[in-house]
């Protein structure tokens, strides 16, 4: 009997699949790197619907989904927002130019993003009937609002910086994952209008515990509903014609070259401008008004296509 060669030999690095391979074309064979991640985050999400899982497990699902999400802008779409910029005009594998992937990846992740707005107001539900609660200023009882008071003026206003908005003063700088509360003014004086700013700090919690007389039960208030209560004390003389918050992800990819001849200098350099990187992801609160909104966008150089109006918890 004839012996048999083993199909066993070298590859050939040079050998392509034709553009069509069983019935499948070249991009179909493929699955965009951008949006299967983006499906994956969205089943990180799914897993904060599951009723199987406690409620504050369900919780951490939902900020873990927000988490990654800032991650992904500040990296994967600040990629192929400078790749378009720069007019790079080549096929991913799957066959789509950096501005096609960006388009589909912003509308993707704004499905995302309303989702999870969804999810955050079905889980305040859930919260509530486990006597957690996130309140409102409506919903307050007068020795909560003594309490918070005490609260703004000994934690909160001697680190708040309020800024007026005109030709004299310039936006501020407002950093990488920046909270801010745009504002405007009517001084009761005699009627005079002023655009004004609250960067809201960093260090301080964005949920605020309350005491509560049973163990068994948990108050929480939002910092910007704690401020936007206590509005006067930041700017006395002047009455509020409209507000709102807005939040920023910058640019923070980082590019290095492997034949630098100071790592850490390069990396000191780079660091600093991932800081002031441009503004890739703009959220504003759809309680602001549309003038508000027009100048924030504007002074921040944001893209419009960048630009998410929220509904709920910015």
């Amino acid at each position: 009997m004839a012996k048999t060669k083993p199909l066993i030999g070298k590859p050939d690095r040079h050998l392509q699949l034709p553009d069509t391979y069983l019935g499948f074309s070249r991009a179909e064979r493929f699955v965009n790197r951008e949006l299967s991640w983006l499906a994956f985050n969205q089943r990180v999400l799914e897993e904060a619907s599951n009723v199987r899982h406690p409620v504050l497990e369900r919780l951490r699902f939902l900020s873990i989904s927000a988490n990654n999400l800032d991650e992904f802008f500040m990296v994967r779409v600040a990629g192929l927002a400078g790749q378009k910029n720069a007019g790079v005009e080549s096929l991913s594998q799957d066959g789509l130019t950096p501005a096609d992937q960006l388009d589909r990846v912003m509308e993707c992740a704004n499905k995302l993003m309303i989702e999870q707005q969804k999810t955050w107001r079905d889980l305040l539900k859930e919260l509530r009937r486990q006597q957690i609660t996130v309140l409102e200023a409506d919903a307050l009882q007068k020795q909560q609002v003594a309490w918070l008071e005490d609260y703004f003026l000994e934690r909160v206003l001697p680190i708040l910086t309020p800024l007026a908005i005109d030709p004299a003063h310039p936006f501020p700088f407002i950093p990488n994952l920046g909270l801010a509360m745009a504002l405007q003014l009517s001084r009761r004086s005699d009627n005079r209008q002023m655009n004004a700013l609250l960067i809201i700090p960093q260090q301080l919690n964005r949920f605020i515990s309350l005491p509560e007389k049973s163990a068994d039960r948990f108050s929480f208030l939002r910092l910007e509903t704690l401020i936007s209560m206590f509005i006067e004390r930041i700017f006395p003389g002047y009455e509020v014609l409209g507000q709102g918050v807005f939040r920023i992800v910058r640019d923070s990819d980082i590019e290095i070259e492997e034949e630098a001849e100071d790592l850490v200098q390069l990396f000191e350099s780079a660091l600093k401008r991932r800081r002031r990187g441009s503004v890739i992801r703009l959220k504003i609160d759809s309680a602001m008004p549309p003038n508000l909104q027009r100048l924030v966008m504007s002074e921040l150089q944001a893209d419009p296509a960048h630009v998410l109006v929220v509904d709920g918890l910015v």
